[in-house]
């Protein structure tokens, strides 16, 4: 089926697709031609062991052989196991799950409210927080949220890293901070260390979301860890389980308490098979995978410098952007037809997220492709 006509099937929520994926294998993707890609982009830093890791894939093999699906009214293994494990990680934590990262969002939403009783929510101008009515009301991209409005009111958006700007927004009627380590949609903008120290000081509850910088993107396994300060909430999704549908809650066990039975919920939340695939790759992103993600990450970042068209390299780990003097789509098209998936990050900034398993000879060779299309 060519791509047109796939996408005449589907509502237009997104544009015609180029190239139709039909196997992958590492770092590479497969079209229906038969040719051969290097990947990128991980499905927009989801596929982060690379695909067809053979890790989540023998769990989640196994976890189809014994229970699909019991519902949230039972217990199950998975479950309880990728809970401690976060928690372990985390530090001392309760988890709640479900299918997204936006779904793990509004679960930071609802629970924000319920711990501290007040409506008002600071987030960050370019932020992304999904697209359900709750998570894009608190996303800091005007274009994204003008066709929906109203939504919920209470939300104050301050420039990143402007202190004093935070400072100034806050007020009694604020419960939550809402923050990305790295805003990944909205130009792959770093947190500096002191602005968060500041959002850490506010009396409210901390939150950050963590759906594309956690479980290993940045080079720790929370992008917060190098950032000096332990948030209240903290939401998982895209690279947990590869590739699985799965999100979460992380609450510190400090602000634990707020909600209750019946005060959210999730029909698939938790499906144990996507646990089973998310304890395998928590398992797998062990202290050498976070040092050749960092490694690999200065690599790439360095090579990136140099090339043309180059105003900005930045970005933590495996989650790069670079900002270009020319529009960054032509770039990415060009680069597909030259065999390299990557994105973009806002209409100037190329972003680059490979699967963390990317080597030293994948790097070079993305590089040089960039360099020949650029």
């Amino acid at each position: 089926m060519s791509p047109t006509t796939l996408q005449s099937t589907l509502l237009p929520t997104y544009p015609t697709p180029r190239v139709v994926f039909v196997e992958g294998d590492g770092v590479h993707l497969v079209d229906a031609d038969g040719t051969r890609y290097l990947d990128f982009a991980a499905g927009i830093a989801v596929v982060s062991l690379g695909h067809r890791h053979p890790a989540p894939l023998a769990a989640a093999h196994a976890q189809l052989d014994k229970l699909w699906h019991t519902s949230n009214l039972f217990a199950t293994d998975p479950v309880r196991v990728l809970a401690t494990i976060l928690a372990e990680r985390f530090g001392g934590a309760q988890a709640f799950f479900c299918n997204s990262g936006t779904e793990a969002n509004e679960a930071a939403l609802k629970y924000a409210r319920k711990a501290t009783g007040k409506r008002g929510v600071i987030a960050l101008e370019q932020s992304f927080h999904g697209r359900t009515a709750g998570a894009l009301s608190v996303t800091g991209q005007p274009s994204k949220r003008a066709a929906f409005e109203p939504l919920l009111d209470g939300v104050r958006f301050v420039v990143p890293n402007d202190v004093e700007g935070l400072r100034a927004a806050m007020s009694d009627d604020i419960g939550l901070v809402l923050l990305e380590p790295v805003l990944g949609e909205g130009g792959v903008i770093a947190l500096d260390a002191g602005f968060v120290a500041a959002a850490r000081e506010l009396d409210a509850l901390l939150a950050f979301d963590e759906v594309q910088t956690g479980v290993g993107r940045t080079g720790t396994f929370f992008a917060f860890e190098q950032l000096g300060v332990t948030p209240d909430l903290v939401t998982l999704a895209k690279g947990l389980a590869n590739g699985l549908p799965i999100g979460c809650l992380l609450v510190a066990d400090a602000a634990a308490g707020a909600f209750e039975p019946g005060d959210h919920g999730s029909t698939f939340g938790g499906n144990p098979v996507a646990c089973a695939a998310a304890i395998a790759v928590c398992e797998t992103v062990d202290d050498e995978l976070l040092a050749a993600v960092r490694a690999n990450g200065e690599r790439l970042r360095a090579g990136l410098a140099g090339l043309p068209h180059v105003v900005d390299v930045r970005g933590r780990g495996l989650l790069v952007g670079v900002e270009l003097d020319v529009p960054a789509g032509p770039i990415v098209d060009a680069a597909l037809d030259a065999g390299l998936v990557t994105l973009t990050s806002g209409a100037n900034v190329l972003r680059l997220a490979p699967p963390l398993v990317v080597g030293e000879t994948h790097v070079d060779q993305a590089l040089t492709i960039l360099r020949e299309v650029m």
